[in-house]
């Protein structure tokens, strides 16, 4: 059992002994306040915090009757027991019909512990209830919180919760504004001081800010903290208040009552854990405020490169191609129309200068093809992809009629993406795959799909042409990298490069196992069921 703060209105010393010898036989100590008159008994009112009152039926200069009338005005939910040496039950229902919570005869002291206990039971149970609807109250606020993305929806919430948390009579929402306290919000029966700012030493607000403390008044008009003047034309009796955050407070929440309420340690407890979130709401809202100028930023960069890469690929579409054209095209002259014609060292010469002509020509083909690929919009749809890879291989096989390879290809693998763009990809693997056969008699290439435990879609591309040393194959996929030299195998060391960021662009992810001489295996995985 909770202790319990007892005021004793009693003018009988010995009365009173035998009052507290009966209680104590509850399982606690209660904390005592006797009033042996009036006087003593207006004094201890004034000071309340009782959890209930005892009293005799008249003490010097009052009448309990009386005394009764001013504890329940005063303090409407506190238990009032008359513990009387009058005996006569109708006196005992005159007193019941006062507003009196029991009656028990002095003769019948032994009544008095048992009907405390009641009363504390059914205390603690409207407690219990009490902070369960509340707790209610705070989890859901705790969860829009999270979820808020700017100040005025902390504030939304918190002036709606705040009042709602402890029930009271309104509840206000103040933010630290420099050296004054502005109050951003307010939910109560009259309005209060919504869009006002004040000097941190002349509010209760401020004081909490300052003191990284709660402010519990009971009576405004007994605490020199307050400002009198500014509450006279307000509702407002007693209030609560919290700072959001003990060290360096960014603002307060606050609870008001028009009636004289002192608030509770529970009360207390629960706003003080509304503005704690609060705190964290704030963080969060500036974090992500944060980031989404980073986001911002990013995202202007980005653009401002693409308007570069655009203009890049525009100046090696034009201005890098109309010199290589003139270049081919005298080269094409000299070959065909010089008198005499070219023979000897001349005619290599020339043809070296045509070769170099066609390889920047390539070159720059690819190099555009991969500018392309990095800023292409992408349509996700379905793609039979087996197909395309079969149609590849037709291609292939048209333009090297004389070469014998076996290719075994998965027709039926359907995936998820861009056509265009894993066409691409398709065509790079396979026809480096062709390309790295070239020198074998038994070339054989398989385009497969294959099961993924995680669901995903998943295909190789295998060979076994020249392979390569995987020492190296973290250079494998940059652009313009070659693993063989140009006499061996031609191209530009891009295909790959692209393939890459057709993947990557699908969300996907490349891995390669290979060995010289032995071939190589490419394992792509693509998000989503095939």
């Amino acid at each position: 059992m909770k202790s319990l703060q007892i005021l004793h209105l009693e003018d009988d010393a010995f009365d009173a002994d035998l009052v507290h010898r009966e209680v104590a036989r509850l399982d606690v100590s209660p904390v005592w306040v006797n009033a042996a008159s009036a006087d003593e008994f207006f004094s201890a009112i004034a000071a309340g915090g009782f959890d209930a009152i005892l009293s005799d039926n008249r003490v010097d200069g009052i009448e309990g009757i009386q005394a009764l009338k001013v504890a329940k005005e005063r303090y409407p939910d506190v238990p009032f027991i008359f513990v009387s040496g009058n005996a006569d039950p109708r006196w005992a229902e005159h007193c019941i019909e006062a507003g009196a919570t029991d009656y028990v005869a002095k003769e019948q002291l032994w009544r008095l512990p048992s009907a405390l206990k009641r009363l504390n039971d059914a205390r603690e149970s409207r407690r219990l209830t009490t902070l369960t609807r509340a707790r209610a109250v705070l989890v859901d606020a705790v969860r829009d919180l999270s979820l808020a993305r700017s100040v005025d929806a902390i504030a939304h919430i918190v002036r709606r919760a705040a009042r709602q948390l402890n029930q009271a009579d309104g509840a206000t929402f103040i933010l630290r504004d420099g050296d004054l306290c502005h109050y951003v919000d307010e939910d109560a029966i009259s309005p209060l001081w919504k869009g006002g700012r004040f000097p941190m030493s002349a509010c209760i607000s401020g004081w909490a800010m300052l003191h990284g403390q709660p402010a519990v008044i009971r009576d405004i008009y007994e605490d020199a903290r307050i400002p009198h003047d500014v509450y006279r034309p307000t509702f407002v009796k007693s209030l609560v208040m919290v700072p959001i955050r003990a060290e360096a407070p960014i603002g307060a929440i606050g609870n008001y009552w028009a009636r004289e309420h002192e608030a509770t340690a529970d009360e207390v407890l629960l706003i003080q854990a509304l503005a704690d979130s609060t705190s964290l709401a704030f963080e969060n809202v500036a974090l992500i405020e944060g980031l989404e100028r980073r986001v911002q930023q990013r995202t202007l960069e980005l653009e401002a490169a693409n308007k570069e890469l655009e203009a890049f690929s525009y100046s090696v579409s034009h201005d890098l191609r109309a010199p290589l054209r003139a270049v081919q095209g005298y080269s094409d002259l000299l070959a065909t129309e010089a008198n005499p014609p070219l023979e000897g060292q001349q005619l290599l010469f020339l043809e070296n200068i045509r070769t170099s002509a066609r390889r920047m020509n390539t070159l720059i083909d690819d190099m555009l093809t991969l500018s392309k690929v990095t800023r292409q919009e992408m349509w996700r749809l379905p793609v039979k992809l087996g197909l395309i890879a079969r149609d590849v291989v037709n291609k292939l096989r048209a333009a090297s009629p004389d070469r014998q390879v076996t290719v075994d290809v998965d027709d039926d693998l359907v995936v998820q993406g861009d056509a265009g763009l894993l066409r691409l990809a398709v065509e790079n693997l396979l026809s480096n795959a062709w390309k790295f056969t070239g020198k074998r008699d038994d070339a054989r290439i398989a385009f497969r799909g294959e099961p993924d435990p995680a669901g995903h879609t998943v295909f190789t591309v295998q060979d076994n042409g020249a392979g390569f040393d995987m020492a190296y194959a973290g250079q494998l996929f940059e652009p313009f990298r070659r693993m063989h030299r140009e006499s061996e195998f031609p191209g530009t060391g891009v295909g790959l490069a692209i393939v890459r960021r057709v993947v990557e662009r699908h969300g996907g992810g490349i891995e390669v196992d290979a060995a010289k001489g032995q071939g190589a295996r490419f394992r792509i995985t693509l998000p989503g069921a095939s």
